[in-house]
């Protein structure tokens, strides 16, 4: 398949760019490829580090702590903490807090100044200073000078006093100054969770150091001590103020409950109870019984009295007469009678009939017996009615009584309501005086002997040792820091890199072939494209740099086992395969950048296909800066400019290698001549080619780079493929990338990538894990190494 011929809308399209190939989580691997890289910049980063630590702990004047440790506890004093309702409680963070704010006050540090006399103190007023402190210093002396501050009120016109009021000014100046020094200088810190307070002051003087933390302490146990003896001595004099209104108040609130309960009548029995509420209860319970025999009365006349209505006969027949009569009463004997007599009428009539006389005088004596019965019922039912008006009138009296017993019991418990207030209050006011008359007894004791609410439990002691600078932390910080910095500039180079240093690169940025790595072959050289003009023809051609010139152009031939020739069959190999079924196949190498090394992988491969035992021509198509003619050593009056120009064949311009048989057609530079373009695109150089077609197999062609000319492109159209060389760690990405975008006819052509001048030992850093660039120097017994081979065969 003629790779080079397809069509161009069937092409691969180039990948994304470098910005939009980030992938969406972190990358282990790079980024542990990019510490492995940048690791020489980190160390000597980490190196400076180290090195400034020492400097700072050379030029830095130790420091000493003296610390003390004070307990705020509460429970030595509560007495001024009761008298108050809203007491402070000290188990409240707070509350620490505050203390610790009295500490570091400016009060405190006045009387440690005063007390120690440290405003005339010189190891505390300007004690030795490190030399970054220094520094800093001197930068913002600079910029004090540059910008002024304002002079401060009243001391513009200092030198206009007399000596002995500008010398007090100077020293209360000195003493404002030392006092704030100390107060910004002082630490005092919680411990913990705890109610102890870590006080501590740094100085280079472990003596001064010391001395300032005993007076601190000492100023605060007596600071606390004078605020518990005012505090309670304030509130003896409140109390004893507040103890007479109290009095006075409380008699007053007695003597309004006694004279509202004697107005009022709202005497109580012994169980504390208000006589009309005790009355009203008694004639409740006498309504209630007089309506229940209400009640009783009236069901019993009213059973009687239906009795009566309902006649004689059922009178007697009624079974509740019997019932609620007594077995002794005239009608239960007047009822035992008459069934006496009316069994011994129903015997009578049974034997002799009713006709019988002694039957007839037995049923009128019945008849008797009964009228005698209803007639005891009526004056029985009369009776009744009389029980019952008299129970009703009883009722109805009782309930006269027990209203007027309840009007007089509310308004009782309306004034009872107004006399409980007033007792309450007067109660109130008896609790709060003997309350306050007790808290005065102890305020008068507290304020004989005030203890207060801290002491100190650690007392400062002189430091043995220096706590700063500390040498493991400084030098592990600067260690840290300087890795740090490494870390940033490393990061920085690689945000930098910007070129082709893998072969997964090439195919993943620029979508081409890869053919492989062609590492540095000598010395590394020095713009070989330039000429020695200066010197004689003789003479540079026997220079050290043009015998190292024509090395680089027969690596392939005189090291063929080495990695350069080894990657140079992998071209070769790709070419074939790419260009399969063609006889003649002319190839171009080119190049984006001047200096990449076309010209010596141009004539390296020439070299190989040439020793290799096909016969090849090479020509030097860099019609405006010869390099390949001029690293070959070629010395020619004609070249390939002429034979165009004249129409002549190869064989007229071309020398032949005797140990290669490569045939070399070198260009001749004469003067400037700018329309080479014109001519490598020319009918001309077609049937210069075709010519040449006829005799040899490969036509490898060394053309320009694609960015400074044209010429390259003129030339595509004879072209049956191209080598992209790109230099290792040079050519950027974005611009190998820009160029083929803007000449797809010439991308479309190109077989592949060889990335030239790689330094094997670094490529290892770039490549992934499991990557080929990672085992590298395992295939190095497969090659050898001929880099430093110098060419003896002449041309």
């Amino acid at each position: 398949m003629n790779y080079a011929n397809f069509p161009l809308d069937k092409r691969m399209p180039l990948p994304n760019s470098d910005a939009g190939d980030g992938e969406d989580f972190i990358d282990i691997e790079r980024l542990l490829g990019m510490a492995a890289r940048q690791a020489k910049v980190v160390a000597v980063c980490a190196a400076i580090g180290l090195f400034l630590g020492m400097l700072y702990l050379q030029t830095t004047p130790p420091k000493f702590v003296s610390v003390s440790s004070v307990l705020i506890d509460e429970g030595l004093n509560k007495i001024v903490d009761d008298i108050s309702a809203a007491s402070t409680t000290m188990q409240t963070d707070s509350a620490i807090l505050s203390q610790i704010e009295i500490l570091t006050s400016t009060r405190l540090a006045a009387v440690v100044v005063d007390k120690l006399k440290l405003d005339q103190n010189d190891a505390f007023m300007n004690p030795p200073q490190s030399a970054l402190a220094q520094g800093v210093g001197l930068i913002r002396g600079l910029i004090q000078y540059v910008r002024p501050s304002p002079a401060m009120p009243g001391l513009g016109d200092i030198g206009k006093l007399d000596p002995a009021a500008r010398d007090a000014l100077i020293a209360t100046s000195r003493r404002d100054y030392a006092i704030l020094k100390l107060q910004n200088e002082i630490r005092a810190e919680r411990v913990g969770r705890s109610y102890v307070i870590a006080l501590g002051y740094q100085a280079t003087d472990p003596g001064l150091a010391t001395a300032i933390t005993k007076a601190y302490a000492d100023a605060y146990l007596a600071d606390q001590l004078d605020a518990s003896f005012d505090a309670t001595e304030r509130a003896a004099v409140w109390l004893q103020g507040r103890l007479t209104e109290l009095r006075e108040s409380s008699q007053q609130a007695s003597l309004a409950v006694e004279k509202f309960r004697a107005e009022h009548g709202l005497s109580a029995n012994s169980d504390g109870q208000l006589m009309s509420d005790k009355q009203l209860a008694d004639l409740n319970a006498q309504l209630i019984v007089a309506q229940a025999d209400t009640a009783r009365a009236s069901a019993r006349y009213q059973q009687y009295k239906s009795i009566v209505d309902s006649g004689s006969d059922n009178a007697f027949k009624d079974a509740a007469i019997s019932a609620d009569q007594p077995s002794s009463s005239v009608i239960s004997a007047l009822k035992t009678r008459y069934l006496t007599v009316a069994k011994r009428q129903q015997d009578v009539e049974a034997n002799f009939g009713a006709e019988h006389p002694q039957a007839v005088a037995l049923a009128k004596e019945k008849a008797d017996i009964s009228a005698q019965i209803f007639g005891e019922l009526k004056q029985l039912t009369e009776s009744y009615r009389n029980e019952y008006e008299v129970a009703l009138a009883r009722e109805t009296a009782l309930r006269a009584n027990v209203a007027a017993a309840q009007g007089k019991s509310s308004i009782d418990n309306q004034s009872q309501v107004q006399l409980r207030d007033l007792d309450q209050k007067a109660t109130a006011l008896t609790t709060l005086y003997q309350t306050f008359l007790g808290r005065y007894e102890e305020a008068a004791q507290q304020q004989s002997f005030p203890v207060g609410k801290i002491r100190i439990i650690s007392d400062a002691s002189t430091p043995l040792s220096a706590s700063s600078p500390r040498t493991i932390v400084v030098l592990g910080l600067s260690l840290v820091l300087g890795v740090l910095m490494g870390a940033g500039f490393g990061a920085l180079n690689e945000f930098n890199e910007r070129f082709f240093r893998t072969g997964d690169e090439v195919r993943d940025r620029v979508g081409l072939k890869f053919l492989g790595y062609l590492p540095t072959i000598g010395s590394k050289p020095a713009k070989d494209d330039k000429p020695a003009e200066a010197q004689p023809d003789a003479k540079a051609a026997r220079s050290p740099a043009a015998i190292e010139r024509r090395a680089r152009m027969r690596v392939s031939i005189d090291a063929p086992a080495s990695m350069f020739a080894e990657t140079l069959r992998s071209a070769k190999i790709a070419f074939d395969v790419v260009m399969e079924g063609q006889g003649s196949r002319v190839i171009g190498v080119i190049s984006v950048l001047p200096g990449e090394g076309k010209s010596t992988v141009a004539a390296n491969l020439a070299g190989l296909l040439a020793a290799n035992g096909a016969r090849t021509l090479l020509i030097d198509g860099d019609l405006r800066n010869p390099g390949l003619s001029r690293s070959l050593g070629m010395e020619a009056e004609q070249g390939l400019m002429e034979a165009v120009v004249s129409g002549q064949t190869w064989q007229s311009v071309g020398k032949i290698d005797r140990q290669t048989k490569l045939a070399i057609i070198p260009a001749v530079l004469r003067g400037h001549f700018s329309h080479t373009s014109e001519l490598l695109s020319s009918a001309g150089m077609r049937r210069f080619i075709e010519n040449a077609k006829e005799t040899f197999e490969y036509i490898v062609v060394d053309l320009p780079p694609l960015g400074p000319v044209v010429d390259a492109k003129a030339f595509a159209p004879l072209v049956d493929g191209f080598v992209l060389v790109t230099e290792w760690g040079r050519t950027p990405r974005a611009m190998v990338r820009s160029m083929l975008e803007s000449e797809p006819y010439v991308a479309n052509k190109i077989v592949g990538v060889v990335l030239n001048k790689v330094d094997l030992k670094k490529l290892a850093k770039y490549g992934s894990f499991g990557a080929s660039e990672k085992f590298f120097d395992k295939y190095s017994t497969y090659y050898l190494d001929k880099s430093e081979v110098r060419s003896k065969a002449p041309v």
